[in-house]
């Protein structure tokens, strides 16, 4: 049996947590509790309460009221701040207990992770989620690595999630979502680049028709309506995976000029804190025009 605690209660971990209350027969034991630093934050506190007033989870004010006692801690924040929540619990973790890292960081930054983790007595997994979590919610697949990812796939599987092992050394699996993050969200970065200043010359639908002509295995106007959507809704957390990808890419001594590029684009984009619902390619082509050019 399990008793699990989430650091960090953002789309992911509330993803995970309701798909993980469908699971029949649920070895969860004990209520799942969360610590979130939007806790602290007079602006965000109460809508983070509500979230887990709806999931039906236990928010603690503290680290340590969150992790006591608990056998497995997922971490889930963003990439920028994994070292810091890997620091922020590791005082308070059971000897032991599993501590699962599902950040999207440079295997540098999870194996930094882990000797803070291990150091303190826990078990530490690298994690790497390797798709967007709606609509699979726990059945997103999952990659492990490390020397206690067999241990992390049996829990997991019991949880009724969708995990397999990419091998037994700590940023194998991590290595895998960054690198794979080069062209998905690099190919984000370009479609913003490519569509918005299409629209802006004029030449749209010109441009569009010619690349569907070269790949037409593509549909490009509805993959570039759902590319530009991404980065309105997630641009700001995408940037924050890609700086950890150009730190990737340095550490294998290759130039990250591409990888780089894309934290820009994906952080003008996110910090416009736009609403992507319900809109057409071109409604949100110009809704980004609108604000990006004011």
């Amino acid at each position: 049996m399990s008793t699990i605690a989430l650091i960090g209660f953002g789309e992911a971990a509330q993803a995970f947590v309701a798909g993980w209350k469908t699971v029949e027969g649920s070895p969860i034991k004990a209520p799942i509790t969360t610590f979130d630093i939007k806790i602290e934050s007079p602006v965000h506190r109460q809508g983070l309460l509500d979230a887990c007033a709806r999931l039906e989870i236990l928010c603690g004010e503290s680290p340590r009221e969150a992790t006591n006692g608990k056998s497995a801690i997922f971490s889930l924040v963003t990439a920028d701040r994994a070292l810091e929540a890997a620091k922020m619990v590791a005082a308070h973790l059971d000897g032991g207990s599993l501590y699962l890292d599902c950040n999207s960081c440079s295997p540098s930054t999870k194996v930094a992770a882990a000797k803070i983790v291990e150091e303190a007595g826990a078990r530490y997994v690298d994690v790497a989620v390797m798709a967007p979590v709606y609509p699979a919610r726990h059945r997103t697949p999952l990659l492990l690595a490390g020397s206690e990812a067999a241990t992390a796939e049996a829990l997991l599987t019991r949880l009724g999630m969708n995990a397999r092992i990419a091998g037994d050394k700590i940023g194998q699996a991590s290595s895998i979502k960054m690198l794979r993050s080069v062209m998905i969200k690099g190919f984000e970065a370009l479609t913003a680049e490519c569509v918005l200043a299409a629209r802006r010359a004029g030449v749209e639908d010109a441009v569009l028709a010619s690349l569907q002509a070269s790949d037409p295995g593509i549909d490009w106007t509805a993959r570039s309506s759902y590319n530009l959507e991404r980065m309105m809704v997630h641009g700001t957390r995408r940037a924050a995976e890609m700086e950890e990808v150009a730190v990737t890419l340095r550490d294998l001594g290759l130039p990250d000029g591409m990888a780089s590029a894309a934290v820009d684009w994906q952080r003008r984009i996110g910090k416009l804190g736009l609403s992507a619902a319900d809109l057409s390619l071109t409604q949100r082509v110009d809704l980004i025009l609108e604000h990006l050019l004011s």
